[in-house]
């Protein structure tokens, strides 16, 4: 097994590519920030769900499409990597198209969207936006 330096921008890769390929579900080793970022995805409305498959070393993520077969993830971005760290306190936290996306972040009291941030006024890493 290869030794990932980013298991987050490899699970958000997965999912990109999947939806554009029209795939109903994608596969993603899990982890606990795997499971919260899927438990987002799937509050927000852009994947129909996620379940714990192969004695629990994988998630299987259910992707969600419109009428016309698009995806409804338009846009899925790593913000903060390994490399270069993003950080946002409270009054700097991004809005994503305007409200209209979602950005994820880990903030001490654990995985949330911005707007969660905003509501508890906290900050802290932005892991990805999605759209």
């Amino acid at each position: 097994m290869a030794v990932l330096t980013d298991p987050i921008a490899d699970m958000l890769t997965r999912v990109r590519n999947a939806a554009q390929a029209r795939h109903l579900d994608v596969d993603v080793p899990v982890s606990k920030m795997h499971l919260e970022i899927a438990k987002i995805l799937h509050r927000e409305g852009y994947i129909r769900g996620y379940q714990l498959i192969n004695r629990g070393r994988t998630v299987r993520i259910r992707l969600r499409y419109d009428e016309h077969r698009e995806p409804v993830i338009q846009g899925l971005k790593r913000v903060s990597k390994p490399g270069r760290r993003v950080y946002a306190g409270k009054r700097e936290l991004p809005r994503v198209l305007g409200g209209l996306g979602v950005a994820i972040i880990s903030t001490s009291q654990g995985v949330m969207t911005d707007r969660d941030a905003r509501k508890r006024g906290i900050g802290g890493e932005v892991i990805g936006e999605v759209w």
